[in-house]
């Protein structure tokens, strides 16, 4: 994302003024490269941030004011690893080092350590937990679409008749949509009937997940996700191969991210105005969760987990981050 905003100058020698440039990558990056905005509706919304909004001052703006002169070092929470040839130009750019943070990854998870991630203090969980336990090995798909999802009712709706269709259990947590006046209850913006249906397949959870005890489970074998950068590499500490669903801001890049890009499906959508429709949701869940394709998947979930998950070479980030602070301070 910061490769794809740029540095002020270069937005002023290279001006992006309608939704196509946005779907290209950026003249200042002069290698191959996925950074960009492959759908219409996508490179639509990151263009009104490179124009005033209500405040008179622009998204992009805003980002330019952080990194002003003053501004000595920018720490991606990235690694070369992930995002290759980045780093030095990201450095030459905006004439400043950036430096990476590594991924930092949630802890593995041995057998031994599995009671770890099987009990929550959040009583409310304890039910959706215990239905957990009691479904076979990689035969639930974890459905979370991230804390700022977005959604819209018709969205809701596409989701719930999808993981409907394709007959996979599932365990959802869903927020209450910002628009839904009942923060306890997602029920009534669900199809009708749809808990019935689905129960005991699946469970529908409207308060807060331990996401990464879920992801740790042995009962979960997929994951289908916003594309939120941390839910990104939190599924792959536990080689989950993905579901993929962006939805806003950068989840867009994400999608074209080497992480993402190698472990998952994307749902089908309209690329004018991103709305997708259920019969997709349902063919992208099998082809993770139930056809051959899967555990190809899931194979390469687990050889890119031990590529990026080396937990020697990311503490040299840390370690080399901490150096930069000293330098810097």
């Amino acid at each position: 994302m910061v490769a794809f905003v740029g540095p002020k100058q270069e937005n002023l020698a290279h001006r992006r003024t309608k939704a196509e440039d946005y779907m290209v990558p950026p003249p200042w990056i002069p290698f191959p490269s996925t950074v960009a905005y492959r759908r219409r509706h996508e490179a639509k919304w990151v263009a009104a941030g490179f124009r005033p909004n209500a405040s008179g001052v622009s998204d992009s703006d805003r980002f330019w004011q952080s990194e002003r002169p003053s501004c000595r070092l920018i720490i991606c929470r990235s690694c070369p690893e992930a995002e290759p040839r980045l780093f030095p130009l990201l450095t030459k750019l905006f004439a400043k080092p950036v430096v990476p943070a590594g991924l930092l990854m949630p802890p593995s998870v041995d057998d031994d350590d599995v009671g770890v991630y099987t009990a929550t203090s959040d009583q409310s969980f304890t039910p959706a937990m215990k239905w957990l336990d009691d479904q076979p090995d990689r035969s639930i798909i974890y459905v979370a679409l991230g804390s700022e999802a977005p959604l819209t009712q018709d969205q809701v709706r596409e989701l719930a008749h999808g993981l409907e269709l394709s007959g996979v259990r599932f365990l959802w947590a869903l927020r209450p949509p910002s628009w839904h006046a009942d923060s306890d209850t997602v029920g009534t913006v669900l199809p009708n009937g749809f808990e019935l249906r689905v129960a005991p397949r699946g469970v529908i959870s409207a308060r807060w997940v331990p996401q990464l005890h879920v992801l740790a489970h042995r009962a979960v074998g997929g994951f289908l996700t916003h594309c939120g950068w941390s839910s990104i590499f939190e599924s792959l500490r536990f080689a989950l191969p993905l579901v993929l669903l962006p939805l806003f801001a950068d989840q867009g890049l994400g999608v074209q991210a080497l992480p993402a890009r190698d472990i998952g499906v994307e749902v089908a959508r309209n690329d004018a105005d991103g709305s997708f429709r259920r019969d997709d949701v349902a063919a992208a869940v099998r082809r993770v969760m139930v056809e051959e394709e899967g555990k190809t998947l899931a194979r390469r979930a687990k050889e890119l987990r031990d590529i990026l998950g080396d937990k020697q070479r990311q503490e040299v980030y840390l370690d080399e981050l901490v150096s930069y602070l000293q330098c810097y301070k």
